[in-house]
């Protein structure tokens, strides 16, 4: 940039340069973030500042109240410099007792969030989550660093034995430097979710996406790293750096430093990139696409039901984890059609700060009116929304708003030529899949074999009132990395993974993801006081008497 046309932040916008060894590095190269809501009033001339600013042209003086931060991007150097930051840092991270890096880091992180709850939701509201929604993030950030959760985090990490004078111990040891790819459409909430594996002894490296790199900075540096140095984390522990994705995944599979790579993307790009990863001899820890299956049978609260598919349509459908089809019973299909119909109606568009609003941009809608009429040509009926709307629900093909949309399908035999339920749609688009009239018994059976068969596993979960109904179901579902029955879908609980799947969804070693679990290994520890005789221990006579060969003393015979 030209001397004499230096450019300075607004009041109340925030800058953030890489964080490396402890410690924030500034760069000769910057990442401006534009508010959400400055993008809906005017999106080209926002964004032309935006990339004017990137190349070193910016106009000099202040920035408009529009651009609310900005983060240094990190060149090869840095990404180096980070990694052997934490390199250094995990040896003697993961020495530190359990009761310190899992205990206190959490119980001081959730009160952390929780006095900066309403600052965080904010910088979500920037970003584009809607304030309701930016709420629920919250929620979950506080429940899986709430102490319940901690404490079956604990439960899993180290559990004590006696075995006669033996005290024995089956523990998860770190794997050492973890590597974080969030996605672009959370990647704050999944940086938090990521740094689980600094609790469980890891050294942790997070890539800041350019397309949202502020809150994660925020997250990091603000909420973290001063919890790290409070508890005396070695420098290192915590590095993050913002960057394209490709460089730095590329580094992170070159250096010989890294063991795991947490990666958020498609299914089709984590798989190749699960690959990579084993070849490179590196432990892939995937989160990718999910098709999620609500099943409704004939005796749900058909309200109540309604109310968590509508769900599917929170964030205009771009979320991973949200209810992507429903199977449901014929004899409830009517009324639940009809509710559902009436809720979706109350769903509406609006700028992210406003209260209620759940539905967000889709800029890309062309790939919603192709899955939609997809379906329609393969028999599928419209059933409400197909429309894309203005910012006050006015519909208009030009608008970056879509309706929420039902479509109904008659039957489960074909219902999967259509590619709005055979694959993840990330648009408010949500295929009713009436099966076709058959005996409960086998009904209920095509139900579990068409949720078993999805091909994705990341949640899925049932409406029934019959606890007969219920048990087969959750002892038969075995895709998926939760099931839930009668309860939201989204909803956070404690102890439950809030992320994670089988088969498209987490790949070959697909589960539900745990980061301090997923990013460690189980080691079993014996200690003994002495006074044990191998010989002993070796043939099981469990006393001191003579094993062959030996004399009752121990000696030679």
């Amino acid at each position: 940039m030209a001397e004499g046309n230096e450019v300075r932040l607004g009041p109340g916008a925030r800058s953030y340069g890489s964080y490396i060894g402890g410690r924030s590095v500034q760069g000769d190269d910057w990442v401006y973030v534009v508010d959400a809501a400055a993008l809906l009033d005017d999106a080209f001339s926002n964004l032309t500042l935006k990339r004017r600013l990137e190349r070193g042209q910016g106009p000099g003086g202040e920035l408009p109240p529009s651009i609310v931060g900005r983060v240094a991007k990190a060149g090869p150097d840095e990404v180096r410099l980070a990694l052997e930051a934490a390199s250094r840092a995990a040896v003697e991270w993961a020495a530190v007792p359990l009761e310190v890096r899992l205990d206190r880091v959490c119980a001081l992180l959730h009160r952390r969030i929780t006095e900066r709850a309403e600052e965080i939701e904010e910088i979500l509201v920037q970003e584009g989550h809607p304030r309701v929604l930016a709420r629920w993030q919250v929620s979950g950030m506080l429940e899986c660093w709430g102490p319940e959760s901690v404490g079956f985090y604990h439960s899993q990490l180290h559990q004590e034995f006696r075995h006669g004078v033996r005290e024995i111990s089956v523990r998860r040891r770190p794997d050492g430097v973890v590597c974080l790819n969030p996605p672009q459409n959370a990647p704050m909430a999944s940086a938090l979710l990521g740094v689980h594996a600094i609790f469980a002894g890891n050294a942790l490296v997070v890539r800041a996406p350019r397309s949202g790199p502020l809150g994660v900075m925020y997250a990091l540096q603000e909420l973290v790293a001063p919890v790290l140095d409070e508890v005396g984390a070695p420098p290192g522990t915590l590095g993050v750096v913002c960057g394209d994705p490709a460089p730095l995944l590329n580094a992170w599979l070159d250096s010989p430093l890294v063991d795991d790579v947490m990666y958020f993307g498609s299914s089709e790009a984590g798989l190749r990139f699960q690959d990579r990863c084993v070849a490179a001899g590196k432990k892939p820890i995937l989160e990718l696409a999910g098709n999620d299956v609500v099943t409704v049978w004939k005796d749900a609260d058909v309200e109540l039901a309604a109310e968590a598919l509508t769900e599917g349509f929170f964030g205009s459908g771009q979320l991973c984890m949200i209810p992507n089809q429903v199977v449901v019973h014929p004899e409830v299909a009517e009324p639940l059609l009809a509710e559902l119909v009436r809720q979706a109606g109350l769903i509406r568009p609006g700028r992210a700060g406003d209260e209620g609003v759940l539905l967000t941009p889709v800029l890309r809608n062309e790939k919603f009116f192709d899955c939609l009429d997809d379906a329609l040509l393969q028999g599928a009926e419209l059933v409400c929304g197909g429309h894309a709307m203005l910012v006050d629900g006015t519909r208009d093909p030009a608008g970056i708003f879509l309706e929420p949309t039902v479509v109904l399908v008659r039957g489960l035999t074909d219902a999967r030529r259509m590619t709005a339920v055979s694959q993840e749609t990330f648009f408010p688009l949500l295929p009713v899949i009436v099966a076709e009239p058959d005996d409960d018994e086998r009904l209920l059976e095509k139900f579990i074999g068409f949720v078993n068969s999805t091909g994705y596993g990341l949640r899925n979960s049932l409406w029934a009132a019959d606890r007969e109904v219920v048990d087969r179901f959750v002892d038969r579902v075995t895709e998926g990395g939760l099931l839930k029955v009668n309860d939201s879908h989204i909803g956070f609980l404690p102890y439950l993974p809030s992320h994670g799947g089988t088969g498209l969804t987490g790949g070959v070693f697909g589960e539900a993801n745990y980061p301090a679990l997923r990013t460690t290994h189980v080691q079993g520890v014996s200690v003994s006081p002495g006074g044990i005789r191998p010989r002993d221990a070796v043939f099981g006579t469990g006393d001191r008497r003579a094993t062959p060969g030996h004399s009752a003393d121990g000696r030679a015979a």
